[in-house]
Parts: C-alpha cells; sequence; structure tokens
C-alpha cells in the first residue's frame, strides 16, 4: 500500500508564502516524476509544476515560474512547493501526483494522489 500524506496549506495575506510537501511512504520500489495539481473553486484541476526523479522541473504556467518552486529530496521521497507572493487567484485545494513503481507483490507502476490540502490567499 502506498500512500501520498500533504502538509502546509493555511490561510495567508497576499505577498505571503507557504511551503507545501508531500511524503509516500508503503512499499516503493521507485518515484518518478512528481508534481502538484490545484483546484480552484468551480474550476478544473490543473497541473502547477512537476519534477523527474532527476530534478528536471516543469511548470505549466510561466507566470508561477517566478512565485513557486517545485522541488524534492528523494531520500525521503518527498516533493515540495514553495509559493511566495502569494495572490488570491492562487487559493484553491493543492493535491500532490506521484508516478510511483512497487513490487509487491509483483511489479506494478501507477499515478498515486495525495488528499488534498487547503490554501487560501486573503486580499
Amino acid at each position: 500500500q502506498v500512500q501520498l500524506v500533504e502538509s502546509g496549506g493555511g490561510l495567508v495575506q497576499a505577498g505571503g508564502s507557504l511551503r507545501l510537501s508531500c511524503a509516500a511512504s508503503g512499499r516503493i520500489l521507485s518515484i518518478n516524476t512528481m508534481g502538484w495539481y490545484r483546484q480552484g473553486p468551480g474550476k478544473e484541476r490543473e497541473l502547477v509544476a512537476s519534477i523527474t526523479s532527476g530534478g528536471s522541473t516543469n511548470y505549466v504556467d510561466s507566470s508561477l515560474t517566478g512565485r513557486f518552486t517545485i522541488s524534492r529530496d528523494n531520500a525521503k521521497n518527498t516533493v515540495y512547493l514553495q509559493m511566495n507572493s502569494l495572490k488570491p487567484e492562487d487559493t484553491a485545494v493543492y493535491y500532490c501526483n506521484a508516478d510511483i513503481s512497487t513490487l509487491y507483490p509483483t511489479y506494478y507502476r501507477t499515478d498515486y494522489w495525495g488528499q488534498g490540502t487547503q490554501v487560501t490567499v486573503s486580499s
């Protein structure tokens, strides 16, 4: 059984910062790409950023590149999202996603999702 547990969300004023964490646990053989998605009120879930096991990053919206930074600690099976200069439009539930391979009982590879963490930015 593999689990992704997120933490770090909360309420912050515009211009503030938050750091989200997502730790994967369980019978993990390897973790490939990890990413952060968000779903704002009345909106569809969208990819924010992703990072490969080798550290290559991708930010879907170029306007986030200077404010959001994705990183990971492979030894801890953890991915982070540092969010600076937050804006009210960043308000959303943020979800962690990871492409994980397991070996028990047989080789199996699929995407796993965290439960989501609420980020609210007040104006």
